[in-house]
Order: structure tokens, then C-alpha cells, then sequence
């Protein structure tokens, strides 16, 4: 069963005046016009409006709590919550390349897959990676038992491939001899290399001058 409060980020006895808050914050930052129609973004939207349509209204709370509770009661919360699976198909990639993980938890009513955010307590994501940090991409999983206040977390880093050394090498020596933009300090807009050779002369007279000034 779904936890509103949770999707609002508020407490089981939050006021109506807390309610309309967060809805208000969250449907602008989940809202689809602003991210591009991503699915994940329309999901969370949907769900976030589905959560305030029930908890603003006053008889529709009263019912959603009472089934809540029930479903809470039924529910194994005295088994904290457990990790079965989560892997991914691949743990080095490049960057733009698809990966595809699942999961599988035990005795959790609140999954959640970050950077992604909720989800069900299993299933498949698919997705592209679009940045690596330091040559890193870091997934968490987190199944938490909300009752028992307690939560089991597991980690998959998938490390960034580059094409080869030899295209990587390519690719570094053609930014030192691309022309670069005019600045003020780099007026005709030299390769990078012109400017290190350059510098290099500089020193290496800068050191004949001050060895030439001991020996006299």
C-alpha cells in the first residue's frame, strides 16, 4: 500500500495548511513541462497529486488511515527489513551507455533507488548515464521498515570505460593543437601548445640569465 506521507514528505498528523505546502513544492519540482517529459518525473508527479487528491480531503484521509493501519497491522514490521537482490547488468560503461538494474527486497513498505527516488519493492530500471563523477556513478538502494524505524542499504558503483587509451591520447593531443579562443590574455587565440613551448623558452632563459648573473 502507498504511503502519501511519505510521497509528501510529512508527518501522519500533519495539518491541511502542511498538506497544501508540500504539494505546492512538490508538484513544481516533479512537474513534467519542467523536466523535459521524463517518465520518472511524470511518475512521481502523478503519484504526488494521487497523495494530496486523498489526504486533503477530510472523509477520503479518514478511510486511507483506517486502511493504512490495517494494512500496517497484517504487515510483517517485526521482521526488519532485508536486501534479496540488486545487480546490474554491467559495472563498467560508457558514458551515454544503457544499464539495466533490479532489485528485490523483503519486509520493506518504502524502496528507494537514488538517484532515481521511490519505487516498488522490485523491479527493473533502465537508464543511460549521463555524468560520471571522478570516473564514478554511485546507485543506492534503501529498504526501509518505517515502523521499526530501521533501513538496509546496498551499493552498486559502475566505473566509466573511455573508447581506448589510444583514442583517449588522440583526443588530448587535438585540444593541444586546436585553436582556442581569443581572450585578453591570449589574444590570437593560440593552441594550447604554441603557449607551453612558449613558456617553456621563457624558463629556460629565465634560468640562463640568473646562472649568467652568479658566475659574474
Amino acid at each position: 500500500m502507498k504511503d502519501y506521507y511519505y510521497f509528501l514528505g510529512i508527518s501522519h498528523d500533519a495539518s491541511e495548511e502542511d498538506i497544501k505546502k508540500s504539494y505546492r513544492k512538490l508538484s513544481l519540482k516533479y512537474h513534467p513541462d519542467k523536466n523535459e517529459n521524463d517518465d520518472f518525473f511524470a511518475d512521481r508527479f502523478k503519484e504526488i497529486q494521487e497523495a494530496y487528491e486523498t489526504l486533503s480531503d477530510k472523509s477520503r484521509r479518514y478511510t486511507y488511515d483506517q486502511n493504512l493501519e490495517s494494512h500496517q497491522k497484517s504487515f510483517r514490521y517485526n521482521i526488519p527489513p532485508s536486501i534479496k537482490t540488486f545487480t546490474a547488468n554491467k559495472i563498467h560503461a560508457k558514458k551515454g551507455e544503457e544499464v539495466i538494474i533490479n532489485w528485490q527486497t523483503q519486509n520493506a513498505d518504502v524502496v528507494k533507488v537514488l538517484p532515481f527516488g521511490l519505487e516498488k519493492p522490485y523491479g527493473e530500471r533502465v537508464f543511460k548515464i549521463t555524468e560520471f563523477k571522478d570516473g564514478k556513478f554511485q546507485i543506492l538502494l534503501h529498504a526501509t521498515n518505517s515502523l521499526l524505524h530501521k533501513t538496509a542499504v546496498q551499493g552498486i558503483t559502475i566505473t566509466e570505460v573511455f573508447e581506448n587509451s589510444t583514442e583517449k591520447f588522440k583526443e588530448k593531443a587535438e585540444e593541444l593543437f586546436k585553436s582556442q579562443p581569443r581572450t585578453v590574455a591570449n589574444r590570437r587565440g593560440q593552441p594550447k601548445i604554441v603557449r607551453i613551448i612558449a613558456g617553456i623558452l621563457l624558463l629556460i632563459l629565465a634560468i640562463y640569465f640568473l646562472v649568467k648573473s652568479f658566475n659574474h
